[in-house]
């Protein structure tokens, strides 16, 4: 039984931080919830689907999951979206303009921040997006305040007008802790009530609603400086008086139990005058905040004396063995030595793709055009084709853009670019979230750009969740899928340049590019083989090498399957000629999945079906 089922019927579980706020967001009464996956996020959806009486759909990107929750929330429901920091960055056009409209029923939107990058392109900090678009910012420190301030977001929410943004770190959303839970509480929707001066935001309709979103912005200033999520925590130290949100207050908690803590839970609008309360307390106030200094410089504006980012980094997160040198060495004492482990030295193993990831192929075949080729690459599972063995993608920026850059380097060719064929490589998922609109560009303004659209019937990278293109919805029911043949056909692009082909083939698949980047008009090419991982996969029976026949030549090898591994190296020797130094390979039978990509490459027809096990 799942923890979200079970919690229920439970009042007290050990729940993570996203399975804490789904908790949350159903015993708030929510009734519509919608997310795009992405780490560390995506859970919060699908803790979600476990709970009845509420609608959870995988939206196609953060902007839809965004206007789904916008449109319930002006039906009078209590609305959730939920996004990592990246997608808040597509979504912030819906959001920016209804924060100006303001909501009927409550309207939450939880911003996961990948603080330390462990999985993200970028380290962003979203509680600009609170002093942005002038709404409230919640920061919960561990799972029961993750549970607790969803709930209090809705009612924050409806009470003041607002959108409110639950910011949350990697740290916040993954680690786990108990959680005293309570009971579903039931709110009627009462449906949409036309109002086109409010929901229509022409100017003219929004220049009256501006300066009503400024003064809520006076009565939230007020809300945060009395709000009980802001705590000040006494300490006996007083040389230094700290003030921090979210998980980087567990970290002092822990290195310095004997300091006063202004805890801010309610961290926008700034309690400035809670940290007057502290300053007058203390000899020193320093602002400890993942990441960017945005309190620091508040409270510098405000006349505050405090000290912050000229002690403690600006990247990563702050954990003790950051903060207690930083701070020890401030107030001059001697700093601790660290913990010392036993060295040692593994053998480096770089992320790679699963063994019968129908992406290898992909990039094998790319890599033995790489001279010919400029390859445009884009957010997911196969941006790994950037490393070894492949070396086969010149850029990944974000979400979608392939397409747009790939058009870009066909526009600005240079003299030594002008014979090379330009190709966007996207995944499905990835091409459904925001590719499509870079395609109808290329169409449009001609380009001469082949894509390859990587269709592997899953989410792959964020835990293969199911979306438009595979059939299957967020609860696993069936839904409609969606064609990518046709649907490139009306984008724009001729029946005669899109073609279908499985990646596994890999003299097909390389003569299908080689083909396409031959014609100088715009192509794409749909591989269409599904995730291993995925229930849409079929085993099939392993391969083994026949020494014998090995010639050691690494063609195998260079198709990248983790399951391929190199046994030992020797000499041959061959009559009538020299030694020759080999290099043997071996297949791990128990990790092959027997999709023959490594039989479509060895010349020596070395790999053959491994022998059944007695």
């Amino acid at each position: 039984m799942s923890a979200a089922v079970q919690a229920i019927r439970n009042d007290r579980l050990l729940l993570s931080g996203n399975d804490a706020i789904a908790r949350g967001v159903w015993e708030a009464g929510a009734r519509v919830c919608a997310a795009y996956p992405g780490t560390p996020s995506t859970e919060i959806l699908e803790a979600l689907a476990l709970y009845p009486d509420l609608n959870p759909d995988w939206s196609v990107n953060e902007k839809v999951a965004m206007e789904v929750a916008i449109g319930a929330s002006m039906s009078g429901a209590r609305a959730f979206c939920a996004m990592k920091h990246v997608g808040m960055n597509v979504a912030s056009d819906a959001f920016m303009t209804i924060t100006v409209a303001g909501v009927v029923g409550g309207l939450v939107v939880a911003v996961a921040d990948d603080v330390g990058l462990s999985s993200s392109q970028n380290e962003q900090d979203s509680r600009f997006w609170g002093r942005f678009a002038h709404v409230p910012v919640l920061e919960p420190a561990d799972s029961q305040e993750a549970y607790e301030m969803a709930k209090l977001a809705f009612e924050i929410s409806e009470q003041f007008n607002t959108p409110v943004i639950l910011r949350l770190t990697t740290r916040v959303c993954h680690v786990k802790a108990m959680v005293t839970l309570g009971e579903r509480e039931d709110r009627p929707v009462a449906g949409f009530t036309p109002d086109a001066r409010r929901w229509v935001m022409t100017p003219a309709n929004a220049k009256v609603q501006l300066p009503r979103q400024i003064a809520r912005e006076a009565d939230l200033r007020a809300a945060a400086q009395a709000s009980p999520l802001n705590r000040l925590e006494a300490g006996s130290d007083r040389r230094i008086g700290f003030v921090t949100t979210g998980p980087a207050y567990m970290h002092l908690r822990e290195s310095f139990p004997d300091f006063p803590i202004l805890k801010l839970g309610f961290t926008y609008p700034l309690a400035v005058d809670r940290v007057r309360e502290l300053a007058a307390q203390v000899d020193t106030v320093v602002v400890v905040e993942e990441t960017e200094p945005l309190m620091e410089q508040e409270l510098r504006a405000a006349g505050l004396e405090v000290r912050g980012k000229d002690l403690l980094p600006r990247l990563g997160e702050l954990t003790p063995n950051v903060l207690i040198p930083a701070i020890k060495g401030m107030l001059g004492e001697p700093i601790p030595p660290t913990t010392t482990f036993p060295h040692y030295d593994p053998f480096p193993r770089p992320p790679t793709m699963c063994p019968a990831c129908p992406h290898m192929g992909v990039y094998f075949t790319l890599h033995r055009l790489r001279r010919k080729v400029q390859i445009s690459g884009d957010i997911g599972c196969y941006t790994l084709g950037a490393g070894h063995p492949w070396n086969a993608l010149d850029t990944t920026i974000s979400m979608g853009a392939s397409m747009g850059i790939a058009l870009g380097m066909d526009k600005a060719r240079g003299p030594e670019d002008k014979d090379k064929a330009v190709i966007a490589v996207i995944g499905d998922s990835t091409f459904l979230h925001m590719g499509m609109q870079g395609m109808l560009d290329i169409v449009y303004n001609r380009g001469n750009v082949t894509t390859l659209i990587l269709d592997n019937r899953t989410t792959g990278m964020t835990g293969g969740q199911h979306h438009p293109g595979t059939g299957k919805d967020l609860r696993g029911e069936e839904a409609p899928r969606v064609d990518f043949v046709r649907l490139v056909e009306a984008l724009g692009v001729k029946p005669e340049r899109i073609r279908k082909v499985d990646p596994y083939k890999l003299p097909v698949l390389f003569k299908a590019i080689k083909d396409e980047i031959a014609v100088a008009e715009p192509s794409v090419i749909i591989t269409d083989q599904p995730c291993v991982l995925s229930e849409f996969y079929g085993k099939l029976s392993p391969y083994h090498v026949d020494d014998d026949k090995c010639t050691g030549c690494g063609n195998c090898i260079n198709v990248g399957c983790p399951a391929i591994t190199v046994k030992k190296t020797g000499v041959r020797q061959r009559e009538g000629a020299d030694d020759v130094p080999l290099s043997f390979v071996q297949i791990e039978t128990a990790m092959c999945t027997g999709c023959h990509m490594c039989v479509e490459s060895c010349g020596p027809k070395a790999i053959l079906p491994a022998q059944p096990v007695a």
